[in-house]
This record gives C-alpha cells, sequence and structure tokens, in this order.
C-alpha cells in the first residue's frame, strides 16, 4: 500500500540511472552494485512505488540490457529511456519525454545513485504539488556544504538553487544544500524543463534551474527538509560502504521492533527482504542472503550463513551453518555445525546434527543423521535425489549414492555407501567386513 496520502492524484517518477559510474572502478554499472541483497537501482525503485507511482520511467545509458533486466525485474512495466547525450540533469530529465507529455498530476524526479531515499520522504516531497506548488525541493543543512547546490531564499521565500561552481562566495556560506531529489507539477514540468538553458560554468541543464523559473512566473517553491545521510549518493565503494552500514542499521532496528533479538546487531547481515519471526534469537556473526524467511522462536545460532531458505518455528540452526538455496526447514527441525543443506526438505524434528551435506533431498520427520553423512546428489552430469523416510537413522559417516530411498524407520550402519533403496525398517550395511590379525602390530616399532 503506498505510503502517500495523496493517493487520489497520479505519480510519474522519473529516475535518472545513466550514469558510468567511473569512480566505482567497475565493470558493473554504478547503479547495479548491491546493498542488502539487491541493486541500489532496486531499492530506488521500490521507493517510488510505495510512494504511490502510478508510472515510472527510467533513463539510461544506451545498450545496457542488464540495467534493462534489473528495472524490469523491480518494477514490471517501467518504461527505459536511453539518454544518448550526458548534457545535464534536466536533459536526462526529457530523454523520458514520451512520459512527461502522457501527463500526471505530478512528477518525482529521483536518482538510482540515492539507495537510501525513503518512501516516506518521496511522499513529504510531492505532497506541496497538491497543496499549489509548482515545484518542490529536498533540502538538507550540510555539515560541510562543500561540492552541493545551495538553496538560496529570501525571508522564507526560495529564489534559486545554485551549483558551487556558480555561487558567489555569500552563496557558498549558505548550508542550506540541494539534496538532488525534485517533485514537479505535471501540469508545468514540460514548460519549466523545456526553458532551462545552459548559461552556467559547465554548459549544461541543470534541472535545479527550474526553481528559478518557476519564482520569475510568480509561483510557489516548497522546500521540504531531509536528514543529509538519507539523501546521499553513492559514487564510489567508499560511499556504497557507508550506505550499506546505514541500510543495515535501518533493517536491524526494523527486525528488533518487530520482536526479533539480535545478540550483536552490528555483526550481523540482513537482506532487504529478510523475515524474522517473532522470539527468533540471532546469535553473532550470521548473514542472511535474499529470500530468507524464519518463523517463530527459531534460533540462529553464530557464524552461520542462510539464503533463500525457509525455517518453519522452532528451528534451531548452526552454528557454522550454511543453508542454501532450497532449503525448507519443517517445525522444531535441528541443523547443527557444519552442515550444508542444499534445495532438501527437512521434516519436523530431524536432525542433522554434525559434518554433513544434505543436497536434493527429502528428509522424514524424526529422522536422525549422523555425523559425516553426505547425500552423494551429483553423478558429474545430472542431480539426483535420495529420500530419507521418517524416523530413519543413518550412521554416522555414511553416503547415501542418489538417487536412494531410505524407508521410514530403517537403519544404515556407519560408515555405509548406500546404493540402493533401503526397505522400511530394515538395517543396511554398505562396507567391507572387518579383519584383524592378532600380534600384527607387534615388533613394528614407534617413532
Amino acid at each position: 500500500m503506498p505510503v502517500t496520502a495523496t493517493t487520489a492524484r497520479s505519480l510519474l517518477a522519473v529516475v535518472l540511472a545513466a550514469g558510468k559510474g567511473t569512480r566505482m572502478r567497475s565493470d558493473l554499472p554504478k547503479v547495479l552494485h548491491p546493498l542488502a541483497g539487491r541493486p541500489m537501482l532496486a531499492h530506488v525503485l521500490a521507493s517510488v512505488r510505495e510512494a504511490g507511482a502510478t508510472d515510472i520511467a527510467v533513463v539510461v545509458e544506451p545498450g545496457r540490457a542488464d540495467v534493462a533486466a534489473a528495472i524490469e525485474a523491480a518494477a514490471p512495466g517501467a518504461r527505459v529511456f536511453p539518454q544518448a547525450e550526458r548534457l545535464g540533469t534536466a536533459h536526462a530529465v526529457l530523454a523520458a519525454r514520451s512520459a512527461l507529455e502522457a501527463g500526471a498530476d505530478d512528477v518525482v524526479i529521483a536518482f538510482g545513485d540515492t539507495p537510501l531515499i525513503r518512501p516516506e520522504t518521496l511522499a513529504r516531497l510531492r505532497a506541496p504539488l497538491a497543496e499549489g506548488a509548482a515545484v518542490a525541493v529536498l533540502a538538507f543543512e550540510a555539515a560541510d556544504p562543500t561540492g552541493y547546490g545551495r538553496v538560496l531564499a529570501e525571508g522564507e521565500r526560495v529564489v534559486a538553487i545554485r551549483e558551487e561552481k556558480d555561487a558567489s562566495p555569500d552563496e557558498r556560506r549558505v548550508r542550506l544544500s540541494n539534496a538532488g531529489l525534485m517533485a514537479l507539477s505535471g501540469a508545468l514540468a514540460l514548460d519549466l524543463l523545456g526553458r532551462i538553458g545552459n548559461d552556467n560554468a559547465a554548459g549544461e541543464y541543470y534541472l535545479p534551474d527550474a526553481v528559478a523559473l518557476a519564482v520569475a512566473d510568480g509561483r510557489r517553491v516548497a522546500v521540504v527538509p531531509v536528514e543529509e545521510a538519507e539523501a546521499q549518493g553513492v559514487n564510489d565503494r567508499v560511499q556504497l560502504a557507508a550506505a550499506e552500514a546505514a541500510i543495515q542499521a535501518r533493517l536491524r532496528r526494523e527486525a528488533m521492533l518487530a520482536g526479533a533479538t539480535l545478540i550483536a546487531p552490528e555483526t550481523v547481515f540482513l537482506s532487504h527482504d529478510t523475515r524474522l519471526g517473532r522470539d527468533v534469537v540471532v546469535e553473532p556473526h550470521v548473514v542472511f542472503g535474499p529470500g530468507v524467511v524464519v518463523g517463530d522462536a527459531c534460533v540462529i545460532h553464530a557464524f552461520s550463513h542462510l539464503e533463500k531458505a525457509e525455517l518453519a518455528p522452532g528451528v534451531q540452526v548452526g552454528p557454522y551453518a550454511r543453508l542454501r538455496p532450497g532449503a525448507r526447514l519443517a517445525e522444531g527441525a535441528r541443523i547443527g555445525n557444519f552442515v550444508e543443506v542444499k534445495n532438501a526438505a527437512i521434516g519436523a524434528g530431524a536432525k542433522v546434527n554434525h559434518l554433513s551435506y544434505v543436497g536434493d533431498a527429502e528428509v522424514g520427520a524424526r529422522a536422525n543423521l549422523g555425523a559425516g553423512t553426505i547425500t552423494c546428489n551429483y553423478d558429474g552430469v545430472n542431480k539426483h535425489r535420495t529420500a530419507i523416510g521418517e524416523g530413519a537413522f543413518i550412521g554416522s559417516n555414511s553416503a547415501l549414492v542418489a538417487p536412494v530411498t531410505v524407508g521410514a524407520g530403517a537403519y544404515v550402519g556407519s560408515g555405509s555407501v548406500i546404493t540402493d533403496d533401503v526397505p522400511p525398517e530394515a538395517l543396511a550395511l554398505g562396507r567391507a567386513r572387518q579383519a584383524v590379525k592378532p600380534g600384527w602390530a607387534r615388533g613394528k616399532g614407534k617413532g
């Protein structure tokens, strides 16, 4: 549900994402660098959608199929517009001219490299438009305004935004700084954007110049405050790390307020979509990749890694466990230390406590897999499945060569290699018979 109170008004969000990001020193487009398990751009698209966007236009570098694919994944139906030349932010917005011409009550302009922007902030940014403002700008009091455009005012009246390289010495002393994001009245957007010129030190078409044009037309310009940290852009890997730290702090706080205990929050890393139930306990140094759902009253012990896994209530995992995509743990299951589970269902109350690999398998309720149990799921060409019935007992250091089934209540002797199905309640032994040679070691010497 959108967070804005102006849902009766249509909203076009134009997201600028064509920057090359040369300071990232990367072959990956800047806006695709991940934060909390998804690209920066996807965070921005999620925020504009939650802020009530009825149409989304994304301006990208031409020929970037990877960026286009990320846009479709994050915001299906969003329109993509290439920006062939880079002549400034206003010029970039006009790359989406056909979207602007289609009409919307409000237009919000955001940036693909400002991933911390909240939907609530975007809703506040567009709110003045419903009250008659022509333009609304997002601004913050900068601790150090160097490098930012300055929001200039006469009394309480905004008159312009001046880029630092074009500002006078007095204007550079102003601390109220432009965050870059802007909202425009849909009825006026094309006119204002079309009249922006490039008579400035860089010879570029600056989006903030829409403010001075609106003021000259006698129209109202609103300033919407935001915390500096939320408006921060990401231009290099140092700033990427800072953004990751900020978003992790948000996610940890939300998880704890929702009823999860993070014993050492600063050591736990969450994905944007991690879902932790009530009374979940997460010990230090746990990493949640994307797609993890943890039921109530689970315990995730230290140094575990989970990705695309589903845990029913009362599950225990770790320490030092790895749950890979497709791991599904039923109520009360126990995955212990140095155990890896991949694409496998572990039944209610089943135990895989030590040093095991369970892949492409179904493990029945209350089954017990001893230390060193391996499901041999790959024959070098294809993956095969292993089925272990309810209440079965697999002795330590056993290898189950898939495809194979161990029936309910069956036993597999320790150290066995099982290549054939084991009937329910049977005992299977798949090892060489022990031979003992008395006195053999006598006189061998030691040391």
